[in-house]
């Protein structure tokens, strides 16, 4: 990468003498996904989510390591590898823009060479799934973006591939859209046995879709390992709601739960909040102690979500299990899939 120096003379001093230096897009990276798993790929722009999609597609060469999908290495086989897999990028479309959108359809089947028979299948199937019936006739041009992106899924999976690589497959649908695509993707998986790697913004595609996640940040895999483990690991601070039926000062709460290491707050009149680390206090313990000497109306819990535990991983800059992130020499990839 070559840094530009300001101004007409550090562009002409660039020409002959320019500075260089190496960028590691990912830096030691390493993970295995087993056949039919569903994984959330993440981290901030410029983590090397990107970079390490295009390795795995064999759109990029690593200048070092090994990457292995279903046997086969992306950039040395990639004509043969291409009939397996599928891509969906959410801000780039696959479908012709003029055409009909079935044309393009029949346009993949003639490039992946799919029977008739299978064809025929898959098109009741994503009509049955994602209601596409309805605008196959359409110029892809004439399309809402909701209607695109669940044309883009179907397109994706004509072939039966056995991956499914989606980056950002959700960016820009609303509410009702996003739910059709992401139930798909479930029926996908559970139907077509379809191992998926969805790298998004959206955490909620993550908590809705994916047991596993694999974090990333500055080219460094900072976690690895089920989202459940992740949030039972860092997202172990806990909020209790509770509504009294008489109105009592949050001193008297803090009183009533010391020593405890429980901070109270009172919301309004009669309501407060008991924030607490569930490593420290159970829930039980703190409504034990209320309950001992006022009357509750209503409570409820709340714990933090995925988006923030995932802020506290970058903010900490460490990994779940409180080690610093390895470094390694390698300057790409190495991802067995």
């Amino acid at each position: 990468m070559t840094r530009r120096r300001e101004g007409v003379l550090g562009g002409l001093i660039d020409l002959i003498a320019p500075r260089k230096h190496t960028l590691r897009a990912v830096d030691g990276v390493n993970f295995t996904i087993d056949r039919g798993e569903m994984v959330g790929y993440i981290g901030a722009n410029g983590a090397g989510k990107s970079t390490t999609i295009k390795m795995l597609t064999g759109i990029l060469t690593p200048t070092s390591g090994e990457v292995s999908v279903g046997g086969m290495v992306p950039y040395r086989q990639r004509q043969q590898y291409t009939r397996h897999i599928g891509v969906v990028f959410g801000q780039r479309t696959q479908l012709w823009w003029d055409l009909a959108v079935v044309e393009s359809f029949r346009l993949l089947q003639k490039i992946y060479e799919v029977p008739p028979a299978i064809y025929n299948v898959q098109m009741d199937l994503f009509d049955h799934l994602l209601e596409i019936g309805k605008v196959l006739h359409q110029p892809v041009r004439k399309l809402s973006l909701g209607q695109r992106m669940r044309c883009e899924l179907a397109a994706a999976l004509l072939h039966r591939p056995s991956i499914l690589f989606l980056d950002e497959p959700t960016i820009g649908l609303d509410v009702v859209a996003k739910q059709n695509v992401r139930t798909f993707l479930r029926e996908a998986r559970d139907r077509l046995g379809t191992t998926i790697i969805l790298t998004t913004h959206d955490l909620g595609d993550i908590e809705q879709l994916c047991r596993r996640i694999i974090i990333i940040d500055r080219g460094a895999v900072l976690y690895d390992g089920l989202l459940a483990d992740l949030k039972q690991r860092l997202g172990h601070r806990v909020q209790l709601h509770l509504e009294l039926r008489e109105s009592v000062a949050s001193d008297e709460l803090a009183r009533l739960t010391d020593p405890l290491p429980v901070r109270w707050t009172e919301r309004q009149a009669g309501e407060h909040l008991a924030e607490f680390s569930r490593l420290e206090v159970t829930s039980a313990e703190v409504i034990q102690r209320v309950i001992a000497s006022h009357r509750i109306s209503d409570l409820h819990i709340t714990e933090p979500d995925i988006e923030d535990v995932v802020r506290q991983i970058y903010r900490d800059g460490m990994s779940p299990v409180g080690e610093a992130v390895p470094k390694t020499d390698t300057t790409q990839d190495q991802a067995d899939d």
